[in-house]
């Protein structure tokens, strides 16, 4: 296969065309409406489906289908009754940083919305991931995650009661946690343990976030320590497929 010259970098080879050249109509109809979101910018009015059917000589569901991959792209989102152009996509480090420190990088404004702060006896399973004792109370603080008041991700947070005794008395649940343990109880991490992988949201977490059942999502596992190398937390945080992206820096390794 010949490399094209002018590939961009990160885009699809040959844009995704196969090598026999047999290009399915939703796709050719998809190519045609992303350089379309080019010219709109975001923020941008899509036409109608049934414009964008006549427009190309298409069927409405051929319009749909394209329509449909380039909304779980994070291309395009739903506004009221139309299509328009989505934003970027946020890009979230994979450090030690606080969600609020990636999203105020990129210029927006970071949030949360609380949805719960619950004290109960740790159970067995999470005892067995932190190291906290079986039966100790802990912590649980549940958040919606925002930027620029667009919901774009689910939080859950345990942690042992011992470690912020004062957390439903002192914490602001709008505000960093990690700002919390470190301005407010002197507490540094230290490392931590990640996993991501990819899900669909149960309907309680689609409803919560506000968005189809059938968007995928991107899940995040994280036990961290302090400087001490004690267990701090568990986090699961859920985050938008269509609105999410993560980076990291790779070194050589020694």
């Amino acid at each position: 296969m010949d490399f094209p010259t002018d590939q961009a970098p990160g885009a699809p080879i040959r844009s995704g065309i196969p090598e026999h050249g047999r290009i399915p109509k939703y796709y050719v109809v998809k190519a045609h409406v992303s350089a379309l979101i080019d010219e709109l910018g975001k923020g941008g009015t899509l036409p109608t489906e049934r414009d964008l059917a006549l427009r190309f000589a298409v069927s409405r569901e051929t319009v749909r289908q394209a329509l449909r991959e380039l909304l779980l792209e994070g291309r395009l989102r739903r506004q009221g009754r139309g299509t328009v152009v989505a934003g970027p996509k946020l890009e979230q480090p994979l450090s030690l940083a606080s969600y609020t420190e990636g999203v105020r990088r990129q210029g927006r404004t970071p949030g949360r919305h609380l949805i719960g702060l619950d004290r109960f006896p740790c159970p067995e399973a999470l005892a067995a991931e932190t190291g906290i004792v079986c039966g100790e109370p802990v912590w649980h603080l549940e958040r919606v995650l925002l930027a620029d008041d667009e919901r774009v991700g689910l939080e859950s947070t345990y942690v042992s009661v011992a470690r912020v005794p004062r957390l439903g008395e002192e914490f602001d649940p709008d505000s960093s946690f990690y700002a919390y343990l470190n301005d407010r109880l002197g507490i540094t991490f230290g490392g931590a343990d990640e996993r991501i992988e990819t899900v669909l949201a149960t309907p309680r977490e689609a409803l919560l976030i506000g968005t189809p059942p059938a968007l995928p999502m991107l899940l995040l596992h994280r036990i961290s320590r302090d400087a001490d190398g004690l267990s701090l937390e568990r986090v699961r945080t859920l985050f938008r497929g269509d609105r999410f992206s993560f980076t990291t820096q790779l070194g050589a390794r020694v």
